[in-house]
């Protein structure tokens, strides 16, 4: 089954950041197309299984192949946390889990390995930990990031108005 979807989230008020994903769910993995905003750059990517093109309007452009790594971490992004979540269903009960992702840091688009884990704590939320950075982040029953403490919040969906 194939399921679309648009999510979008903003920084903390006083953190110019947006961002806006086009998420495509199949058999496959996770398909998204998507912009994000800082207060000096504007950022583009698009993600397939194994594949990033990421750039940087007026700026540096990067594709990074997956390689060994389990997933890609794009900087500022809550939609790459969402990745292990919904691949190896985190919302669930089960074992804190260990990934090596292949972090992309931005606006630079310098590509590092990232020791990552993710241990699930129960009602949607999941205990995030890279090194000696901390955060529980809460998702929504689908596995997508709802609330990332001082990065982002997601913006509730909007619905077209009648014409």
């Amino acid at each position: 089954m194939i399921r679309s979807t648009t999510l979008a989230w903003r920084g903390p008020h006083d953190d110019p950041r947006m961002e806006i994903a086009h998420v495509t769910l199949d058999g496959t993995g996770l398909r998204a197309t998507g912009t994000q905003i800082g207060a000096v750059y504007e950022l583009r990517y698009e993600l397939a299984p194994g594949l990033l093109h990421v750039s940087i309007v007026g700026g540096p452009r990067r594709s990074v192949r997956l390689g060994g790594a389990d997933f890609f971490d794009l900087g500022f992004s809550p939609l790459f946390n969402s990745l292990p979540v919904l691949r190896d269903g985190l919302l669930r009960p089960s074992e804190a889990r260990d990934y090596t992702m292949l972090w992309v840091s931005v606006p630079e688009l310098a590509v590092e390995r990232s020791a990552q884990r993710y241990e699930p704590l129960g009602a949607n939320r999941i205990r995030f930990t890279a090194g000696a950075f901390g955060a529980e982040l809460v998702f929504d029953d689908d596995g997508f990031v709802l609330d990332y403490p001082g990065l982002a919040t997601r913006l509730p969906p909007v619905t077209p108005a009648a014409t």
